[in-house]
């Protein structure tokens, strides 16, 4: 029977950039997740622009904030990150169907970036899923 190779265990300055960087990613989607529960004016302007009606901001500020607790636990940050993968792809369709300029239209895709570059420099297991190799 064939085995697996394991992945190199992360150099501690890989570690904790991958830790830094999921906890500002953490603190930036949290943030948003409670703003839209909490829905102060410009909020609520933001979302009807994007054609969204007020009594779904609770429930889309809820879902971001399961998934954000998701990715912030370590044993399921892998889930996490799938499912936020998903809602940034639906921020970013809003921005593209509305005809919002490119930062808006790119910054959820930076955030999908810097969650699964944190995720990989944190988890050697996902490294082996990689077709990167020295």
């Amino acid at each position: 029977m064939a085995t697996m190779t394991q992945a190199a265990p992360a150099s501690k300055k890989a570690l904790w950039t991958g830790r830094t960087l999921s906890g500002l990613t953490i603190v930036m989607l949290a943030m948003d997740g409670i703003m839209k529960l909490v829905k102060p004016g410009p909020v609520v302007e933001a979302m009807a622009k994007l054609g969204y009606q007020d009594g779904v901001t609770v429930g889309i500020g809820v879902l971001l904030l399961v998934c954000t607790i998701l990715y912030a636990i370590p044993r399921t940050a892998v889930l996490g990150a799938i499912l936020l993968t998903g809602y940034l792809g639906g921020a970013t369709a809003s921005h593209v169907r509305v005809g919002e300029p490119p930062f808006p239209v790119i910054f959820p895709e930076i955030l999908g970036a810097l969650i699964w570059g944190s995720l990989l420099l944190r988890d050697a297991r996902l490294r082996e899923f990689l077709p990167i190799r020295r």
